[in-house]
């Protein structure tokens, strides 16, 4: 019994890397996206297409219809419109590390709305281990000079995407365990169509898309990775884990996303920067072995 939870614990962990490595590259790209298109394009249209491969997929398995339209509701606002909206408007004037430092506060967002939605109930050492990581996030970004400066309207849209984010984090995790990851995220798009298309063709008709590769290449790696293909991983991973425990894997994408920085923009990578990720890795392991006590119901309000 042990060894088949030992095997389940390493299965939710390495999906939730997967979705984690996926979602690294969201602000980046996103930002390379806003710079030549429309935001309110970039957030939208990119659901739009992420929702013809769902429907493409749920028609080619045959998925029976959901009858959790309320819950899919939830989440279809908080990650297909409301994170990309929100980090897209922000990503007009802000740059993608900025973004970065407030997306560390999501891990923590994510396993709050697992308490309220999910009825998850970790042990102190999770939160003691999950403070203790985005505390050295947010000094080593700070202490770079990654962030500086006060607030600014930027920083309110990415705390609220952050929020609405963590909210359908939990919620589709939470759905996850009847529909599985795929369907989940399908499901969310398609219900989602009604108000992504007429804003996607309203904002295409007001300032037609225009933009070289790089930026077609970000728009299609959102449509494809961002919006449909990492959720595949992440949303089984939080279902087979735990909300609040693998959502804490992203305590490592603020990391992550500097990394891709240095890689494809060939910015320099500081002793500093390895030294955070390792004690960042080192919170994420005690994480993983604070066991997260779930409180099963059967139906969430």
């Amino acid at each position: 019994m042990r060894s088949k939870s030992s095997a389940t614990g390493r299965k939710a962990i390495t999906l939730g890397a997967l979705g984690v490595l996926a979602f690294s590259l969201t602000l980046p790209a996103t930002r390379v996206a806003v710079h030549d298109l429309d935001p309110w394009f970039v957030a939208f249209g990119r659901a739009v297409g992420a929702a013809v491969l769902a429907g493409a997929y749920l028609y080619l398995t045959r998925a029976p219809l959901p009858r959790h339209w309320r819950r899919l509701a939830i989440v279809a606002l908080g990650v297909i419109i409301g994170f990309p909206l929100f980090t897209s408007l922000a990503l007009t004037t802000q740059t993608a590390a900025h973004g970065a430092v407030v997306v560390t506060v999501l891990p923590a967002m994510t396993a709050v709305f697992a308490v309220l939605r999910a009825g998850e109930r970790p042990p102190p050492l999770f939160w003691v281990a999950g403070l203790s990581g985005l505390l050295l996030v947010l000094t080593f970004l700070i202490a770079t000079g990654t962030v500086h400066g006060g607030l600014n309207p930027a920083d309110f849209f990415l705390l609220a995407a952050v929020v609405l984010c963590g909210l359908g984090y939990a919620e589709g995790g939470a759905l996850a365990r009847d529909l599985g990851g795929a369907r989940t995220i399908c499901w969310a798009l398609l219900l989602a169509l009604p108000v992504t298309l007429p804003v996607t063709v309203v904002a295409a008709v007001s300032h037609p898309p225009h933009t070289g590769a790089a930026g077609w290449s970000a728009f299609a790696y959102l449509t494809t990775v961002s919006m449909f293909l990492g959720f595949f991983a992440w949303y089984a991973g939080l279902a087979l884990g735990g909300i609040a425990r693998v959502g804490q894997l992203q305590l490592a994408q603020p990391i992550l996303t500097l990394l891709w920085s240095a890689l494809l923009l060939a910015e320099p990578v500081t002793p500093a920067t390895i030294a955070t990720a390792v004690l960042v890795l080192a919170c994420v392991v005690a994480i993983q072995r604070a066991r997260t006590r779930r409180v099963l119901t059967d139906s969430l309000p």
